[in-house]
């Protein structure tokens, strides 16, 4: 019959086990580039692709960030995060130095998000793209429609115009440029493919993304509070509302 190891040694099994861990993250957290944008401002950039996790990690530097007292703003993007500073009182190089640490050492945010489902009318006068994101991808029109439907998306961040939420996991076979040629006008609600991720159009504006369809849910409105109904952290499912050709 084996004895019971000594808890010294059992001590340094959990340290290495510990240590191996922490290594382990730390590999896995990709360096970012700190630099300059202006005199007022610091960009701390990750390189591609976009992810989950790295996002989950702009939006707990972003959370640390709002609470330095030499910080002005902080704006949270697609795989980088900006803060903009008074530069007769903010130290730069120290901001970068903070940044950096701030970035290898971030923990969770703990933000939840919240299920959310929008329901779209495709194709047709509704997705007048839609014909061309099943010829990119070689699909048929249905099943664009019903991939773009089978996915989960979570909104990274809230930008371009207020609402616009951009939105990471668009299935791989639904990858689609935007148009040669933008739009001078998209219509309020618009759902469309740009590139690796999916959207809606919270407004009429101008816009290069492939429209496949239509919501009449508003993303929108300056009454409510918040104003924008998709925040980061969200996860969201696009339901088959009508299919049109």
């Amino acid at each position: 019959m084996r004895g019971r190891a000594p808890v010294a040694t059992l001590t340094a099994f959990a340290t290495i086990a510990t240590k191996k861990h922490n290594q382990q993250i730390a590999m896995s957290i990709r360096p970012v580039r700190i630099y300059p944008l202006g005199d007022e401002a610091l960009v701390c950039e990750s390189p591609p692709p976009a992810t989950l996790d790295v996002q989950r990690r702009v939006w707990a530097v972003a959370a640390l960030a709002r609470d330095w007292p030499q910080v002005e703003e902080v704006v949270p993007g697609m795989n980088n995060l900006t803060i903009t500073f008074d530069p007769l009182s903010a130290d730069r190089d120290a901001l970068a130095a903070q940044l950096d640490a701030a970035w290898r050492d971030a923990g969770d945010t703990g933000i939840a998000g919240r299920d959310i489902e929008i329901p779209v009318q495709y194709g047709g006068e509704f997705g007048p793209d839609l014909d061309a994101v099943a010829a990119h991808t070689g699909l048929t029109a249905q099943q664009v429609i019903e991939r773009h439907a089978a996915g989960q998306y979570v909104v990274f961040f809230v930008g371009f115009q207020p609402g616009f939420a951009y939105m990471g996991g668009l299935d791989a076979s639904l990858h689609t440029p935007r148009r040669k040629e933008p739009r001078v006008a998209v219509p309020t609600g618009s759902v469309g493919i740009g590139g690796e991720q999916t959207g809606v159009y919270p407004a009429a504006s101008p816009g290069g993304w492939q429209l496949i369809g239509r919501t009449p849910v508003a993303l929108f409105d300056p009454a409510a509070k918040p104003p924008a109904l998709l925040l980061p952290g969200d996860r969201v499912r696009f339901t088959i509302a009508g299919s049109h050709s």
